[in-house]
């Protein structure tokens, strides 16, 4: 691997993983009270809890997409948000966040392993690099909401 690749694959995984100007959602989620999750404020179509379950079924179908040719993407955009304001329970919410967390794991994974640059066999055109890169910029301003929703909330910084 030559010097150039690394140093593309260095800065999508800091991207990726919340770093340089952009907050994780690990930082964004941080403190957060539990009566908070489900609160959707005047003129704002989504709770923290929708934005977090996006975040989880997004990343999931970009990964998914990239590992497996059978896979079936849901329907856009109804299956990509849910209708319920906040999760049904504690162990929802982590359940939710910890899929997160192991899918952005495997997603680097991929990263670091596979040829950025190949196109995925499957696809018309996109490459690990792209998925990595739309994640992470999904991921981002996802995020930036969340953060957002929990200023207005009085429960950030």
């Amino acid at each position: 691997m030559n010097n150039e690749h690394q140093i593309v694959i260095t800065e999508v995984l800091h991207l990726l993983q919340g770093g340089n100007a952009h907050a994780g959602l690990k930082k964004a989620l941080d403190g957060l009270p539990a009566e908070l999750r489900g609160v959707k404020l005047d003129k704002l179509p989504y709770s923290i809890w929708q934005l977090v379950e996006h975040i989880r079924i997004a990343q999931w179908d970009m990964l998914e997409f990239c590992k497996d040719g059978s896979h079936q993407s849901p329907n856009w955009p109804d299956d990509y948000w849910p209708k319920e304001a906040a999760p049904e329970s504690d162990e929802a919410w982590d359940k939710c966040v910890k899929q997160i967390d192991d899918d952005l794991e495997e997603l680097i994974a991929l990263v670091k392993s596979e040829d950025l640059y190949q196109k995925i066999p499957h696809g018309d055109g996109q490459t690990i690099l792209r998925e990595a890169l739309q994640a992470a910029d999904h991921n981002a301003y996802h995020v930036a909401e969340i953060i957002m929703i929990r200023r207005l909330l009085g429960v950030w910084g």
